[in-house]
C-alpha cells in the first residue's frame, strides 16, 4: 500500500461539512451517505449533517454486527456495513423491457425510461473504492459494457474519507486498498478530533472537485493539519482487525482444489449467499420474466444473483455445482484467483463484510491461512 499523503488541502468545521453538502444538493444531487436505520449504520439519501451517524460507531467479529455509543461526537466513527456503493450503481434489480398488448392483438415491446438523477456518494471508503473501480474494470471496460451501470457511474461524485475506525473483521491493509484512499475520488475527507478542535481535512482529487471545495471559501490546511490527518490513517492501519497473506494466492488456490479444507468449511456453510449480497464487488446477476395473469403485459427484469444458489449453474442436464462445497469452493477461488485470470486483479478489496455478515462466521481470511499451512 502507497504511503498516505495529503496533498494540497483545506480545512472545514462541521459547519463547512454541512455547506458541502448543500453545494453539491444545489447542483441537483441526491446526496447519499451514511445514516442510522433497522440499528445498523446504512447509506442513504442525506439532507445535511444532522442525517449523520454522530457519535455511533459499531462493533463487528464474524457473524456479529452492533451499534455501540462512542464517547464524542464523530461523525465517521465506524467502520463499514452490510451496504456498500454497489447497489447506487449496479442496482439490485433493473428492468430491462416491457411488453404490452394492443388493442389489435399485437405486441410492442420497449426499454423503460432509465435517466438516474445525479448522485454524490458522500463517505466512501478506500475499500469501497478499490471496490468501485473493480466493478468499473468488469461492468464498464468490457467488450460490452453495461449501459445501466454506465449511466449511474457518470453521474457520481464521490466524496471520500480516509479511514480511521476498522473493524474486526477489516483487512484492506493487507490487501493493498486502504485504510488511506490513494485516489477514485472528487474529494476526500479526514475527520479530525484532537487539540485543535473537531474538524476535517479536504482534498481535491479531480477539477470537478477542487471546484467544489473553491466554493467553501476555507483556510488552506497547515501542516499540523496534515500531520494529524496521516496519524488517523496510519493509527487504523495499526489497529486493522485482520490479515490475508496474499503472497501466490491464486496460484495456491487453483493448485488445492481437492483440499479438506474445502470439506470442513461446507459443514458450517449455510450457502444462504450473505457473502455475496453484501460483497462489494460481486457482480452475478439474473433475468427473471413476470406477466399478468389476462397475458396483456409482461417484463424483464435483470435482479442480483449469487453462485451459492443452486439454479445459479443449472445447465440442460441440471446444476453443474450441486454441492455446498463446490459452491463455496467457486466463490473463494473466484474472488481470491480466478479473477486475476479473468480481469488482472483480486476481486476481494478486504472489507470484511463477508466475514461480518455470514451467520455462522466463517471467516475467508482464516480459510486461506488453512489452504495455505496445510497446502499439498
Amino acid at each position: 500500500m502507497a504511503a498516505f499523503q495529503p496533498s494540497d488541502s483545506i480545512v472545514i468545521d462541521r459547519t463547512g461539512l454541512d455547506a458541502l453538502i448543500q453545494v453539491l444538493r444545489n447542483e441537483g444531487r441526491r446526496v447519499i451517505g451514511p445514516c442510522v436505520r433497522d440499528q445498523a449504520i446504512v447509506y442513504d439519501e442525506i439532507a445535511g449533517i444532522a442525517d449523520l451517524p454522530e457519535g455511533w460507531t459499531d462493533e463487528q467479529e464474524g457473524g456479529r454486527y452492533r451499534l455501540g455509543r462512542r464517547g464524542d461526537a464523530a461523525l465517521f466513527g465506524y467502520a463499514v456495513g452490510q451496504h456498500s456503493w454497489k447497489r447506487h450503481l449496479h442496482a439490485p434489480r433493473v428492468t430491462l423491457f416491457q411488453a404490452t398488448r394492443q388493442s389489435d392483438g399485437t405486441m410492442t415491446v420497449a426499454e423503460p425510461p432509465d435517466d438516474p438523477p445525479p448522485t454524490a456518494f458522500l463517505a466512501v471508503r478506500a475499500c469501497d473504492l478499490a471496490a468501485i473501480a473493480v466493478q468499473d474494470r468488469v461492468l464498464l471496460e468490457a467488450e460490452h459494457p453495461d449501459p445501466h451501470y454506465r449511466r449511474r457511474r457518470e453521474r457520481a461524485f464521490i466524496v471520500a474519507v480516509h479511514c480511521g475506525e476498522p473493524s474486526g473483521t477489516c483487512f484492506c491493509a493487507s490487501m493493498g486498498t486502504g485504510p488511506g484512499a490513494s485516489g477514485g475520488y472528487d474529494l476526500a475527507l479526514t475527520e479530525l478530533m484532537d487539540t485543535g478542535g473537531h474538524r476535517f481535512l479536504v482534498e481535491a482529487g479531480t477539477d470537478r472537485g477542487a471546484e467544489v471545495a473553491a466554493r467553501l471559501a476555507a483556510p488552506p490546511a497547515e501542516e499540523a493539519d496534515r500531520a494529524a490527518a496521516r496519524s488517523v490513517v496510519a493509527g487504523a492501519a495499526e489497529r486493522m482487525g485482520r490479515r490475508m497473506e496474499t503472497d501466490g494466492i491464486k496460484r495456491l488456490l487453483q493448485d488445492n482444489q481437492e483440499h479438506p479444507r474445502w470439506n470442513e468449511v461446507a459443514e458450517r456453510c449455510l450457502s444462504c449467499a450473505n457473502c455475496t449480497m453484501v460483497c462489494p464487488t460481486c457482480f452475478c446477476t439474473s433475468v427473471e420474466d413476470t406477466g399478468d395473469l389476462a397475458g396483456e403485459t409482461a417484463q424483464r427484469e435483470r435482479r442480483w444473483d449469487s453462485c451459492f444458489t443452486l439454479d445459479f449453474s443449472h445447465l440442460p442436464d441440471g446444476p453443474l455445482r450441486t454441492s455446498t462445497r463446490g459452491r463455496y469452493r467457486q466463490w473463494m477461488t473466484h474472488k481470491l484467483a480466478h479473477w486475476y485470470d479473468q480481469f488482472g486483479e483480486s476481486g476481494c478489496v478486504g472489507c470484511g463484510r463477508c466475514i461480518t455478515w455470514c451467520p455462522v462466521g466463517i471467516d475467508i481470511t482464516e480459510e486461506v491461512a488453512a489452504i495455505r499451512e496445510t497446502a499439498e
